[in-house]
C-alpha cells in the first residue's frame, strides 16, 4: 500500500488545500493529511484539534484519506507511517523556493520518502489560509474559498 503524507498548518484549510487532497487521494493508496504545527506562525486562528476536525469534516468522502496531527520533524513522521511521498501544493514560483528547501531537506533526513509537487487550479492560484482570514475579518463573502461544511465556523470565530 502506498502512503502519501499531505502536511501543512491548514489556518484554515482552503478549497485550494482541498483540490490537492482530492488529487492525491486518486494516486495513492492512502493519503495522510497533516496539521503540523509551524513554529514560524505564531497567531493561528483556530486550534490544532479544530483545524483536524475541519478537515476531518470536509474529507469525510474521500475513502482513503485520514487526518492527523503531529509537531515535529515532518521525514520523522513520514518514516513512522511508512510514507513513500509527501505531497505539496504550489501555487506560484514563489512558493516553490521555499518548498524546494524543504523537500531536499527531507530527503536528507529520509531518503526514503519523495516530494510530489502538484500544481493548484488557476481559480485557485491567489488563495491561501492567509486572505481568507483577511477576507473574513473584514466582512467578505469567503464562500468561494472555503469548504461549505466549515464556511460558518469560520465567520464565527474572525468576524469581528
Amino acid at each position: 500500500m502506498k502512503t502519501a503524507i499531505c502536511p501543512g498548518s491548514f489556518d484554515p484549510v482552503t478549497l485550494g488545500h482541498i483540490d490537492i487532497i482530492r488529487r492525491a487521494s486518486r494516486l495513492f493508496d492512502k493519503v495522510v493529511v497533516v496539521v503540523m504545527r509551524n513554529s514560524s506562525k505564531k497567531n493561528n486562528s483556530f486550534t490544532i484539534e479544530e483545524r483536524v476536525e475541519f478537515i476531518r469534516r470536509c474529507t469525510s468522502s474521500f475513502p482513503n484519506v485520514e487526518v492527523d496531527s503531529y509537531e515535529g520533524l515532518l521525514a520523522d513522521y513520514a518514516k513512522k507511517h511508512n510514507a513513500v511521498a509527501i505531497v505539496k501544493g504550489l501555487r506560484a514560483v514563489s512558493d516553490f523556493e521555499d518548498e524546494f528547501r524543504q523537500a531536499l531537506t527531507n530527503q536528507k533526513l529520509n531518503p526514503d520518502v519523495e516530494t510530489v509537487f502538484m500544481t493548484t487550479t488557476a481559480e485557485n492560484m491567489f488563495l491561501s489560509s492567509s486572505v481568507v482570514k483577511q477576507v473574513c475579518e473584514f466582512g467578505g463573502d469567503i464562500s468561494a474559498f472555503v469548504p461549505a461544511e466549515i464556511r460558518d465556523d469560520i465567520i464565527k470565530r474572525l468576524v469581528k
